[in-house]
């Protein structure tokens, strides 16, 4: 047999996949390559879908609006994620200013620093910062005041079409559910603690789940019996049997409903989701430039009503000189292009002066 010459890698055939389509998230190279299948890609897009890896960012003409980037500003993505706010709010710096991009997941951090330099967008004009938007102040100690701000508080679609991540019920995989997975505890640790009647409180006030008592009491049923619950799929089947007393008929939407509700409330307790924005939101105006402008994205109506709270009465205690009358919504349009548009709200507010 002729040998392979010293140096040259062997050419790797990509895994087969059953069927004429890939199904399975590994599966999907073309997907997972946009660079390299851009006609692939965006016939995904076209389709309403998110490419696998990827996410489409929400309401950018809208937010870019609202915080009129100007050349030579300096700014702030509380949440770079994908990389696709931080591109346009780049663009609009026009090779002037500076965005500082902060994201607390190490795993996709890495990815998108590098999307974006490879784009031309290099230390000059590109900070990325490995660190929670919590710690938004000690950020602007060193870089700020800022002119502008933007917090994008949704799950990114890479993380969520992940399986090994653990964000989603309709995928196997580790029930993790954590942003930075070297931190805290996952959602499988979580449920192993909790008692019933906390876990009755998490659902309820995470994600308003009609059925809180009922998938509480199997959780702890099943854990009783020495059952652990450590895969997405464990989860759901520890809900689908909690509602197996619904008519037949109802029973398969509302187990869906459920699950997400539950994935839902359990990623908002182990990344402590609520505590960090209310940090964030009572730090905000400390690191704001006088006449600096902040939108924020949320998914949630408990973020919003934090986010809507906040902007409220600092406005009336006169520390932002103007913040949203009413939430703004991501256009039809939008939504029949990108269905996780749909529950986006968007609301902002101005810096006073000092």
């Amino acid at each position: 047999m002729e040998k392979q010459p010293q140096g040259e890698q062997t050419h790797q055939r990509r895994v087969r996949y059953k069927g004429t389509h890939p199904r399975a998230y590994n599966e999907k190279y073309k997907e997972l390559n946009p660079e390299k299948y851009k006609d692939t890609v965006e016939k995904v897009i076209r389709k309403g879908g998110t490419p696998a890896g990827m996410h489409i960012s929400i309401c950018v003409k809208e937010i870019l609006d609202i915080l009129q980037i100007q050349p030579g500003m300096k700014g702030v993505d509380a949440t770079l994620g994908y990389g696709g706010h931080s591109r346009e709010i780049l663009k609009c710096l026009n090779g002037q200013g500076h965005l500082y991009a902060l994201d607390v997941d190490p795993i996709e951090i890495g990815k998108t620093q590098k999307r974006l330099n490879d784009l031309g967008y290099g230390e000059d004009i590109l900070t990325v910062i490995s660190r929670n938007f919590a710690c938004i102040d000690e950020v602007a100690r060193e870089y700020g005041p800022f002119q502008f701000l933007l917090a994008d508080l949704g799950v990114s679609s890479m993380q969520i079409d992940n399986p090994q991540r653990g964000f989603s019920y309709k995928k196997e995989g580790p029930l993790d559910l954590r942003l930075d997975p070297h931190a805290g505890v996952s959602a499988a640790e979580r449920l192993r603690e909790v008692d019933r009647e906390e876990l009755i409180w998490m659902l309820k006030e995470n994600s308003d789940e009609p059925y809180a008592e009922e998938i509480a009491r199997a959780v702890i049923s099943r854990r009783r019996k020495g059952k652990k619950i450590e895969t997405t799929t464990s989860l759901s089947e520890v809900v689908a049997g909690a509602l197996s007393f619904l008519p037949e008929k109802e029973r398969k939407d509302t187990v869906k409903k459920s699950c997400a509700r539950v994935f839902q409330a359990l990623r908002i307790d182990v990344n402590n989701e609520f505590e960090v924005l209310e940090t964030f939101l009572e730090k905000l105006p400390s690191v704001m430039a006088p006449g600096g402008r902040i939108a924020i994205l949320s998914f949630h109506s408990g973020e919003d009503r934090l986010v809507k709270k906040s902007f409220k009465e600092l406005y009336r205690a006169g520390i932002y000189s103007s913040v949203a009358g009413n939430v703004i919504r991501p256009s039809a349009e939008e939504c029949v292009r990108n269905s996780r548009a749909r529950s986006a709200k968007l609301r902002w507010a101005v810096r006073g002066a000092d």
